[in-house]
């Protein structure tokens, strides 16, 4: 019959007439958690998820046990005479007290107001690649453009709401009827922001007649670098914090990191137009000569050399204490 194996990271199924000093894989240490990192204290590998701490393969090779661990049994206490008597019991031993850090507010803190430094950046070869890749392919649709600088007729009008095509150079002086808002679909209702008519329905909504008059635009200007939320996350060591943000072909020579010893400046400009901006003031202090920045294909990772080995509460200083700081130092100014 099948018994079941109590090894740590093995919990497998054996027969025990087929088991050798090599059937099982398992983990003679024990779960190590710290800093966020997950692992064995027999093995070197960490993880921060919970998943793939439970589905490191084991580091020892042995026999399968089917013996199941005892649980620790607490004893039932029913009078305070055995409350007493098992109070005697226990082992005398020196108490010592750990004293906790000390929280972010104790420790001296920089000025926020000290000179920015850019971090290092470290472009990888395989956004270096990419890069290359775009530069060509915009580099045709430039020349494309250039070839297509003519007004052909057919063009419709760029404005939103028009319906009117160029039929020549008539159409330059024609007054264009347009919507100067931009669309809104909000349950079930579609209407322009500009005059808000709300209709359901979508043909009737693509009828309405615009609110604004001007002059047709025939070729749609570069509407410059668009400013765009970044999906970012952050996590931490024991002397570093590391904050990931995915842009994908990000540009090196427009984007840039600047930082003190308590505020972050991110300005990343990546897929051609787009562009992100992040001002955090950090919870902790960081040793900025010791921190740079390392450029991918698919993430920019800001790495951190952490003042002071401390476990940070967060990635950013709560805002109402920055105020409370700002207020302290106005007073002493004033005093």
């Amino acid at each position: 019959m099948a018994q079941l194996c109590y090894n740590r990271g093995c919990g497998q199924r054996f027969d025990p007439e087929e088991n050798t000093d090599v059937s099982c894989t398992y983990h003679p240490g024990v779960p190590v958690f710290h800093d966020a990192l997950k692992g064995w204290s027999c093995c070197k590998r960490r993880t921060t998820d919970f998943s793939d701490f439970l589905s490191i393969a084991g580091c020892t090779k042995g026999f399968h046990n089917s013996e199941k661990p005892p649980e620790p049994v607490k004893p039932e206490v029913k009078t305070t005479s055995e409350r007493k008597e098992l109070a005697d019991l226990k082992p005398k031993f020196e108490e010592h007290i750990i004293q906790a850090p000390k929280p972010v507010e104790a420790i001296q803190r920089p000025s926020p107001d000290e000179p920015m430094t850019y971090l290092p950046l470290k472009v990888s070869a395989s956004l270096k690649q990419a890069l290359d890749k775009l530069k060509l392919s915009s580099e045709n649709e430039i020349k494309k453009e250039e070839d297509s600088d003519e007004i052909k007729v057919g063009t419709p009008c760029k404005n939103g709401g028009c319906t009117k095509v160029f039929e020549g150079p008539d159409s330059m002086e024609e007054e264009c009827t347009y919507h100067s808002g931009v669309p809104i679909f909000h349950e079930g209702m579609k209407y322009w922001s500009c005059c808000r008519r709300k209709t359901s329905d979508f043909n009737t909504f693509l009828s309405q007649e615009g609110c604004t008059t001007g002059t047709h635009v025939w070729i749609k200007k570069d509407a410059g670098k668009k400013m765009v939320p970044c999906r970012h996350d952050w996590h931490q060591t024991g002397g570093e914090v590391t904050i990931s943000v995915y842009a994908k072909n990000s540009v090196p020579e427009l984007s840039r990191v600047e930082a003190n010893s308590t505020v972050l400046k991110i300005h990343i400009v990546f897929e051609g137009d787009k562009e992100f901006n992040r001002t955090l003031s950090l919870w902790g202090v960081i040793d900025v000569k010791r921190s740079y920045v390392t450029m991918t294909a698919t993430k920019i990772e800001l790495i951190m050399r952490k003042a002071e080995p401390m476990l940070w509460a967060g990635l950013e200083l709560p805002a109402s204490k920055l105020q409370q700081k700002q207020q302290q130092q106005d007073i002493a100014e004033q005093a």
